[in-house]
């Protein structure tokens, strides 16, 4: 399918020029010799760097050290961290370590963000001891096939980056760089996939090689062709999934160059979110705690779970919510809550079982005769009724309570709680840092139809 001019026009920013390609090929290839020179280890660029599908300014390189399967995990640890601090040191560079299943290092060589990382060199992806050995396998198979359409792939790559669904990580809960790869092999091209993505439904399955051997339960399934047993979209969200749905149906219907820029961060004045909140007549809760010292493949999932753990327990104690949100900071981290109420009576009514199921009956009553009930039990409708007095009307006594920490949080977050939390209300939840967050809260709405609004202004 011919490519329009306006595709023709986004390809002409984001192709990598000759110069950014030879520039990371030379420190690359300078990296591999200098690991097979210096410590006899073979290694592989893997990636978009190495399958030529990145886009023009994303200098991640991504080098993966080869080890023997036989070697123990704790020695496949040791002996990369080792070999890769050599490798920075020798360069010049800078380094953080960071952790997936087992430790690598972040590094930053000349202008270039660098990850070495150490893998197995296993025989075939069915055979890997863990996640990443997986890796090598996908460029491997990408390598061969995308040459033909790398300028699809980059239109798709800058496609999901300007609509915010680009990323596999939890916070983003996207599209991979390999996911967008396999679209467009599966497919056979942009234009296609906009086609045919424009139908899709919760459930759509995708399997490149027919060779799935077992069933998956997230909205899109694309079976990993190097894995029967993997889902390459499991990190993909429905909500994602649906928003790039819109996407693909807005640019389909009405293409302009708004589906491929990249939206600037907006800022959101304390004065704005006073205003918003005036507006909506909702209350505003923040609660923020020191980030528990774990990647952000950790932290997020439980930070979520925090949050539907705190909001069950603010509906049982009367207290309605609208949208909660978190963020990960590096030093604090964040859970907001928008409540449609901050104060209840101080009287609920807690219904009990039909006066004829005589042993639970007996028992609710006896329990509240010794309780000293506000009013009952008294029976109505056939059952028994008791108004008994709440224990929290306010919502920020609830929220500083210790009740917190009997919620189902997440494990390191409970841990961090432990410590203390800090509570803060209405536009006093402000903070500078924080302003392109508040920013996406108020002013929420799908990635289409905020292009559809720029259209119309």
């Amino acid at each position: 399918m011919t490519r329009t001019c306006l595709e023709e026009d986004v390809l002409s920013r984001i192709r990598p020029t000759p110069e950014e390609v030879r520039h990371i090929s030379t420190i690359s290839d300078a990296i591999i010799r200098y690991l097979r020179d210096t410590h006899n280890r073979p290694a592989m660029v893997v990636g978009s760097v190495a399958r030529g599908t990145f886009v023009r300014g994303d200098r991640d390189l991504d080098i993966f050290m080869l080890f023997p399967p036989d070697l123990p995990r704790d020695e496949l640890a040791e002996e990369g961290i080792r070999i890769a601090r050599d490798v920075v040191d020798h360069f010049g560079g800078t380094a953080v370590e960071k952790y997936a299943e087992h430790p690598y290092l972040n590094a930053h060589l000349y202008d270039l963000d660098c990850d070495l990382v150490p893998c197995y060199h296993v025989a075939s992806a069915r055979e890997i001891k863990s996640a990443v050995d997986r890796t090598p396998f996908h460029t491997l198979y990408i390598t061969p096939r995308i040459p033909s359409l790398v300028d699809d792939a980059l239109l798709l790559k800058q496609f999901t980056k300007a609509g915010g669904v680009y990323g596999s990580d939890h916070m983003t809960e996207g599209f991979s760089g390999y996911l967008c790869e396999l679209l467009i092999l599966y497919y056979g091209g942009f234009r296609q996939l906009i086609e045919a993505a424009s139908a899709w439904r919760p459930g759509c399955l995708i399997d490149p090689e027919e060779h799935r051997t077992r069933s998956f339960d997230e909205p899109l399934v694309v079976v990993d062709p190097t894995d029967p047993n993997r889902n390459v979209a499991a990190a993909l969200s429905l909500d994602r999934m649906c928003e790039f749905i819109e996407l693909v149906r807005g640019y389909r219907d009405a293409p302009s160059d708004a589906f491929f820029t990249c939206r600037q961060p907006v800022s959101f004045s304390k004065n704005q979110l006073r205003v918003a909140l005036e507006e909506r007549g909702t209350a505003l809760y923040m609660l923020s705690f020191p980030t528990p010292a774990y990647v952000p493949d950790t932290v997020v999932p439980q930070l979520r779970k925090s949050l539907t753990a705190i909001t069950d327990l603010l509906e049982r104690n009367g207290f309605h919510m609208n949208r909660t949100d978190c963020f990960m900071g590096e030093s604090v981290s964040f859970l907001l809550f928008e409540l449609f109420n901050e104060a209840v009576a101080p009287v609920v009514r807690h219904i009990g079982p039909p006066v004829w199921n005589g042993e639970n009956a007996g028992k609710f009553v006896r329990k509240y005769l010794d309780e000293s009930p506000l009013s009952g039990p008294f029976i109505e409708e056939g059952r028994y009724v008791v108004e008994i007095r709440r224990p929290y009307t306010k919502a920020v006594d609830l929220l500083s309570s210790e009740a917190l920490l009997h919620a189902a949080l997440g494990k390191h977050v409970r841990k961090s709680m432990m410590g203390g939390w800090d509570i803060r209300s209405g536009s006093d939840c402000w903070d500078e840092d924080l302003s392109g967050f508040f920013a996406a809260f108020f002013e929420r709405s799908g990635p289409g139809i905020r292009i559809m609004r720029l259209g119309r202004e």
